[in-house]
């Protein structure tokens, strides 16, 4: 599956599709690219910049530690249902799967992380991509949700 294949949102109005457009080509644009190194800001702009996009990055995987798989009682984030979180301009995009893609949540769980997102400060708009590719697997959880589990 082509991760630049994202899941239409019927409920954006056309700007907002204009705008998850321009920055889903960023996404991919960054992604063919190798960054350049940062330059250090100076001081004056860091004291009146917005949140850095990696502060953003861990609030919203705060965020997701918050939210808890209806099966199994361990959040999504260390169970390993995030494959990727990327911010640009103030925008989530959030690439998850689920235990199976039988489950009965599967219809409503991306929608409840979107909403979700879009609640941390600093974050303007979110949109979470069901993936299936690679399929989940008990690997992908974290070593303290294994030791919660009593896999370990």
């Amino acid at each position: 599956m082509n991760p630049h294949t994202a899941m239409k949102h019927v409920n954006l109005s056309p700007d907002l599709e204009k705008k998850k457009e321009e920055i889903m080509k960023k996404f991919r644009e960054e992604e063919e690219s190798p960054a350049a190194p940062p330059t250090p800001p100076d001081v004056a702009q860091v004291e009146d910049s917005p949140p850095a996009e990696e502060d953003l990055e861990a609030r919203v995987i705060e965020s997701l530690k918050n939210i808890y798989d209806p099966e199994i009682p361990v959040n999504i984030y260390d169970l390993g249902l995030i494959y990727r979180v990327e911010i640009v301009d103030n925008f989530a995009r959030i690439e998850m799967t689920l235990t199976t893609p039988g489950c009965p949540v599967a219809q409503t769980f991306p929608g409840m992380v979107e909403g979700a997102v879009k609640q941390v400060p600093g974050i303007a708009d979110a949109m979470v991509d069901l993936v299936w590719d690679p399929p989940w697997s008990q690997a992908f959880i974290s070593e303290a949700a294994r030791l919660e589990l009593g896999l370990i």
